[in-house]
């Protein structure tokens, strides 16, 4: 069995993450995301999915890209159609 990394618990079905070469074990994807998912500079929150990036900072999305003072991005583009 492995103990989780985030919560401490000791599993049989703990499974391993490897990043930037070292091993994590946890006892969830909960746990997993909560240690390891990056977090944005802005609001702080663990980004599971793609970000948005600007000279190697990433943020969550455009919002606090902009929020930044990052220029050139959309939160959502038009797509020309009507509703």
């Amino acid at each position: 069995m492995a103990r989780c990394r985030t919560c401490g618990n000791d599993y049989d079905k703990a499974f391993a993450v490897e990043m930037n070469g070292e091993r994590h074990y946890f006892d969830s994807f909960e746990c997993a995301i909560h240690a390891l998912a990056p977090r944005c500079p802005v609001c702080d929150v663990g980004m599971v999915g793609h970000g948005v990036e600007s000279d190697g900072v990433v943020y969550c999305g455009a919002h606090c890209a902009q929020r930044a003072g990052v220029g050139g991005l959309n939160v959502r583009v038009d797509s020309g159609r009507s509703s």
